[in-house]
Order: structure tokens, then sequence, then C-alpha cells
């Protein structure tokens, strides 16, 4: 999440990078595995791996889960606008609460907000978008996702490129 400063942290070198580029493919791989990546020592990977979560590059490890083994095969990208442009905006804080939106993200364009909502059933979709305009006093527009060929990609160091 970007607190929506302009700071920006760099990465020291293309050692760094290449953790980076290997623990975004496989965030379970091991130290051996990154020392022999890198060509580094495990003591040293791990000193670097350490350093790198504490500069908040490595933000944290977590799982890629099937949404749709798990209960939640419809997938929908939902645009929300305030319907009083002068109303405040705090939108983000009062639909934090509704678990069913995966993602929220400040847009440009017409829509203020993207979300992206993962959801059971059609009519769950319905009731979730109703809470949305109940809590949040907007405007909504969906777009249900049909098939999705890739997400959650690995990001690729912009300073040091494979």
């Amino acid at each position: 999440m970007s607190d929506g400063s302009a700071r920006r942290v760099r990465l020291d070198d293309p050692v760094d990078a290449a953790i980076v580029r290997e623990i975004s493919l496989d965030a379970r791989a091991t130290l051996a595995h990154l020392s022999e990546k890198v060509g580094l020592s495990v003591s040293a990977v791990q000193s670097r791996l350490r350093r790198l979560e504490a500069r908040g590059i490595v933000r944290g490890y977590r799982p890629v889960l099937d949404a749709e083994a798990l209960g939640r095969p419809l997938a929908a990208f939902v645009e929300i606008t305030p319907l009083d442009p002068a109303q405040p905006d705090n939108a983000p804080e009062l639909i934090a609460h509704l678990t069913a939106i995966e993602a929220c993200h400040s847009v440009a364009g017409d829509a203020a907000y993207m979300l992206f909502v993962r959801v059971p059933t059609p009519r769950d979709l319905e009731t979730l978008i109703r809470d949305i305009r109940a809590a949040a006093q907007v405007n909504t527009r969906t777009t249900i996702v049909l098939q999705t060929f890739f997400e959650a990609r690995p990001i690729e160091p912009a300073d040091f490129p494979a």
C-alpha cells in the first residue's frame, strides 16, 4: 500500500534485484536456493533479505490462493463515484469492512476508486454492490470478469532489469 508520497526506495545493486526477482517468483524459496541463484553465501543472502524487509521493499509473504476452490469464483471490478463530489473523500475507510473487496485503488478518470471483488454468486455480487452504495454513498459501475489469463505476476525491479 502506498501512502501517496513520492518517496522511492531503491535497490542497492543487481544482487538485491536478483533476490527480489527470485522471491517474487517463489516467496517460499529457501535461503539455500536464493544463495545458489545469486552467488552469495546463505548468511549473506539472509542479511540482504532482512535489510530488504527492514527498508520496506519486501513487505510480506503470502500464498497464491485458488478463489474458485475457496468458494469465490465470481470476480468483478467495481468503479465507485461519489453521489456528491463535495462529500469527504473517505470511501476506502467506509468500505474497508466489506471483506469481499480484495483491492481498492484510487484512479484517474470518471470514477474515484476501482475495486476488485470476489464473491460466490451473482446474488452475492448484487448484495455487495448494494452494501458498497449504502456504506459510502456512491454510484457504482460493475464489470464482471469472465476469465483471468494472468494476475499477481512477479514485479521486475526497474533499476536492474534481468
